[in-house]
């Protein structure tokens, strides 16, 4: 509810992720369901590439607007764009190894999204720095 807060970053960054979930689930599942028409041609790599590597364009602009808040944020969003570029590269080349590469990177990502989360919610709770965000000189 970032969007109560005023937080418009916040807003654009949850609401955009969120979409960008339900739209991957489209984009691999439905495709496999009965509910799916079979004279729609599935994603082709090419296809996921552009996806994603379109996914990563927004997430590194929206790496910019972290620039005057912590580390933290900053980390989250400049790993995240550099998995989707991962990705692309993977479904750009077929290479396993990009594919292994892009494993990891999003496991580093992943486990940095979840400590600044947590970090953000302890910080409020308890009204001090528990878990440091690393926040920016002003």
């Amino acid at each position: 509810m970032e969007y109560k807060k005023g937080n418009i970053f916040g807003t654009v960054a949850f609401s955009s992720y969120g979409l960008f979930w339900w739209s991957l689930v489209i984009l691999l599942i439905l495709p496999n369901s009965t509910m799916y028409d079979p004279q729609i041609p599935k994603a082709t790599k090419e296809a996921m590439a552009a996806y994603f590597f379109m996914w990563g364009l927004f997430t590194f602009v929206m790496f910019f607007g972290t620039l005057k808040t912590n580390r933290a944020s900053q980390f989250v969003f400049l790993s995240l764009a550099i998995l989707f570029f991962l990705l692309t590269a993977r479904d750009l080349t077929g290479s396993t190894e990009i594919g292994l590469i892009a494993g990891y990177e999003g496991i580093i990502c992943g486990l940095s999204a979840v400590y600044t989360a947590l970090a953000e919610v302890l910080n409020e709770v308890y009204g001090k720095t528990v878990l440091p965000l690393f926040p920016t000189s002003k």
